[in-house]
């Protein structure tokens, strides 16, 4: 069976982007066709200045939607990532075979790094290096697949890429996985600026939709969703990145094809309405098991627990052997503590 592997960054509060993206996926397809293993990347949230208190509510609030999207601990294996010592030990060893202009060329190192600078924040060390932490991710569990967005195709081309080095120099210990994408709305868009992606750290949050946003506040979102000049409803992401947006909105909520889509409007107006019912009917599933999983703390912190267990299991043996065929000496046992008296 195949492994698959991805994983969420607690860095903000998860958006209808998240979900129609990549979280439903997972839930409705990814955990029944193989090994699946699905993670709250929490150390990546470290990358930048961050809320101690915050990152911690929000990696919990993270798993909880994931189990509220569907995963189910009987079918995958849901962790935190801080949880299985093996990321950050084999993120040092790829980081001895990575280069300094790999992590460069990095196309989100270079936009989050602008970013930074521009709020005057000097630029930690863990953001260039943090293409590496996310190949370890991956490489630790002999995944096969990752089902990503477009945005993090080259993070997944560097994990192929420090594989293949790492076997051709010091023998075979990794599998070298691929990238897996949504067929619809593998890029959900912001509403209020359809050529950016539809991300957690927006600012206003005008143009957000977030998985826990009350119903009218939904509602409102998409229907000021910025279109475009004109008023034919047309499918087109260059000419058209608002009206384009909707549909792939709609699509992905719905089942359809957006370009037929298009076909069954006449106005701006009507396509919002019924893209803000759609996006309401696809949440409010999601909404209601988020709220019997609050109520339940406890059944979460288990779920995570185990999954961790499960996680290390898998990992320990690989990242063992790359410490193996990189040169390092194999750690000794402890003696027993009253041995040395």
């Amino acid at each position: 069976m195949k492994r698959v592997f991805s994983g969420i960054q607690p860095t903000g509060h998860l958006t209808l982007g998240n979900y129609l993206g990549a979280m439903r996926r997972w839930a409705e397809v990814d955990q029944h066709r193989a090994d699946a293993l699905f993670c709250v990347v929490d150390l990546h949230a470290l990358t930048v200045e961050h809320d101690p208190a915050r990152v911690r509510r929000l990696s919990r609030q993270a798993a909880t939607l994931l189990l509220a999207s569907g995963l189910d601990p009987e079918a995958c294996t849901l962790f935190v990532q801080s949880h299985v010592d093996e990321h950050a030990r084999l993120s040092y060893l790829l980081e001895c075979v990575a280069t300094d202009g790999e992590m460069r060329r990095m196309i989100q190192y270079k936009e989050k790094a602008a970013k930074e600078a521009a709020r005057g924040r000097s630029v930690r060390v863990s953001l260039l290096t943090y293409p590496v932490l996310m190949a370890a991710d991956i490489l630790a569990y002999g995944t096969d697949e990752v089902p990503v967005g477009e945005d993090q195709a080259q993070h997944v081309e560097l994990a192929r890429d420090l594989a293949v080095r790492f076997n051709q120099r010091y023998g075979s210990t990794f599998t070298v996985p691929r990238a897996t994408f949504p067929k619809v709305a593998a890029r959900v868009m912001n509403l209020q600026e359809p050529t950016s992606k539809m991300g957690k750290s927006d600012e206003s949050g005008l143009g957000v939709v977030y998985l826990l946003d009350e119903t009218d506040v939904v509602r409102k979102k998409v229907l000021r969703a910025v279109t475009d000049s004109g008023r034919d409803v047309v499918y087109d992401r260059v000419e058209r990145p608002g009206v384009a947006n909707l549909l792939d909105v709609l699509a992905a909520c719905t089942g359809g094809d957006p370009e037929v889509l298009s076909g069954e409007y006449d106005s701006y107006g009507a396509l919002k309405k019924d893209t803000a019912e759609a996006v309401v009917e696809v949440l409010r599933p999601v909404q209601e098991r988020h709220r019997e999983l609050v109520a339940d703390p406890g059944a979460v912190d288990e779920v995570l627990r185990a999954g961790a267990e499960r996680a290390r299991a898998m990992a320990r043996p690989t990242v063992d052997a790359a410490y193996r065929a990189i040169g390092l000496l194999p750690a000794l046992a402890e003696a027993p503590l009253n041995a040395a008296r």
